[in-house]
């Protein structure tokens, strides 16, 4: 038994490697922003440099950081692609448990079995998109995994080791933590229906917060070590509370309001099966909880894929609705995919087939145009540009803001002094190693005056040579253009920055600063 375990686990991860290294060589190289991108890129490069997450900058929480910069010191450059193969390093664990849990879910290894695990990997990294939220991805696929372990062996040490794994999993991104948590409570609850071993609902629930608090332990100990981090995490967390939201919202794009009139097929059907997921994680998390309430009320067994998939559905389509964008859906599609794959693994084949190339399908229909390698499949498409010291191809647009910074930064800050660019471009430092002038290197939403005047206090410290400010209104509401969100320090531009001549876009905006 202890061989076939080792056999699986040995074919899983070099078929999980195997799929990454691919899809690498063909996304890899492609593609490039300095928003999104850019925010995780330059969050990395400082704490290479020695800077602390969220205390010295704007970002996520701090593990996908240091991760990446141990990357960076590894291959001994802070350029981008060290950052990409740290991800993909990341996408390749979460496609190995993926992978892992719907083998043991299928059973014997066989030829059938082995196409399977390759149509299910397939699925599974289609949806694993853009490169620079796998950590997001696989994140929830190690929360599917940690409850399963969980349900499929409910004892002491499993108690404690699935809290260490939540705790672990919050180091790299706090929302997470809350979906493990939300999750977990409602597999520790449904154990003890009808419980026959382990421990009960309140020793287990000891073990676990245990678990949990030793996982969670580096966060922990840099609260308690270094200076200033401590104020400034409680900081993040309360203004969440202050903004009532974890996202910017969207309208959900549903299957109905696509205008087919307008979109020609190609676009109108990946637009309508966007629509139909968002629905469909919903309605797998309600079908699957009522079903394994249900199973477990009249002592059958469950698939513990299953169970843990039920219980993390509804905390991860808040992810998805929380922006309800075709990048989140992706973000909290994992319970579905993974729950259907490791049911359908165990079916008869004229179940298990059609139904699984249809869900295979569909996804790739949605996903494809995501990637960057679709995206640059045709050599007009892209052009070629060299981002820290790799040669990357991505399209005119990118080229195009990677060129203007460039001409910017050789004509007012050649010499290594500062500049601010916002509020789109937190990769535009990042791109020359220069420190942002601001704390918050991605400006996007309201803030307090009493924030912005302490912004302002950082820029005039750092004195930047130039400002590059975007006028464009985010998710086209004119009340999210910067100068209504942050209108002290666009004042403060306006009033020490002489304008420069205009940009090729006319909603980018450049000014040099004053004479003394």
């Amino acid at each position: 038994m202890i061989r076939q375990d080792r056999r699986l686990s040995m074919l899983v991860f070099v078929l999980a490697v195997g799929v990454v290294v691919s899809l690498f060589a063909w996304d890899g190289h492609k593609g490039f922003e300095l928003s999104d991108e850019g925010f995780l890129w330059y969050g990395a490069q400082r704490v290479f440099h020695g800077e602390v997450p969220i205390r010295d900058f704007m970002a996520y929480d701090p593990g996908r950081y240091y991760w990446s910069a141990a990357f960076m010191g590894l291959r001994g450059d802070t350029g981008i692609m060290s950052v990409r193969v740290a991800a993909a390093a990341f996408e390749a664990m979460g496609l190995f448990v993926g992978l892992w849990l719907i083998a043991r879910a299928a059973g014997p290894m066989g030829g059938g079995n082995i196409l399977y695990l390759l149509l299910s990997a397939a699925t599974l990294a289609v949806w694993m998109t853009p490169y620079y939220k796998t950590f997001d991805t696989t994140l929830s696929i190690l929360l599917i995994g940690t409850l399963a372990f969980l349900i499929h062996s409910p004892g002491v040490r499993s108690y404690f080791l699935a809290g260490v794994c939540l705790g672990v999993v919050a180091v790299f991104g706090r929302n997470h933590g809350v979906y493990g948590i939300a999750g977990s409570l409602g597999a520790m609850l449904w154990l003890q229906l009808k419980r026959a071993g382990g421990p009960g609902l309140a020793k287990g629930f000891t073990l676990w917060t245990a678990g949990i608090a030793v996982g969670f332990a580096p966060v922990l100990l840099m609260a308690l070590l270094v200076p200033g981090f401590a104020g400034a995490f409680w900081e993040s967390i309360r203004f969440l509370f202050e903004i009532r939201a974890t996202n910017i919202t969207v309208p959900v794009p549903w299957p109905w309001r696509v205008n087919f009139a307008a979109l020609p097929a190609g676009f109108a059907v990946p637009a309508v099966l966007v629509g139909v997921f968002f629905i469909a994680v919903l309605a797998f998390g309600a079908s699957s909880v009522a079903w394994v309430v249900w199973q477990k009320l009249r002592n059958r067994p469950v698939p513990p894929v299953l169970a843990a998939a039920a219980f993390l559905a509804f905390p991860y389509a808040h992810y998805a609705y929380s922006r309800a964008d075709v990048v989140h859906i992706a973000l909290g599609i994992f319970p579905l995919l993974l729950g259907c794959l490791a049911v359908l693994a165990a079916q008869p084949a004229g179940i298990k087939w059609p139904l699984s190339l249809m869900l295979c399908a569909a996804s790739l229909w949605t996903l494809h145009q995501r990637h960057p390698g679709w995206q640059c499949r045709d050599g007009q498409a892209c052009v070629d540009v060299e981002i820290s010291g790799s040669s990357l191809k991505m399209d005119p647009s990118a080229a195009s803001e990677v060129g203007m910074f460039r001409n910017l930064v050789q004509r007012y800050a050649a010499d290594g002094r500062s500049f601010l660019a916002v509020p789109y471009f937190p990769g535009a430092y990042a791109l020359f190693e220069r420190r942002s002038p601001t704390w918050e290197i991605y400006p996007l939403v309201p803030r307090s005056p009493e924030f912005e005047q302490a912004e302002i206090e950082r820029v005039k410290k750092a004195g930047p040579a130039f400002v590059l400010e975007s006028d464009w209104p985010l998710d086209r509401r004119d009340e999210m253009r910067f100068r209504y969100t942050h209108p002290l320090i666009h004042r403060y531009i306006l009033d020490k920055f002489d304008p420069l001549p205009p940009l090729l876009d006319p909603v980018d905006r450049a000014y040099q600063a004053k004479p003394p």
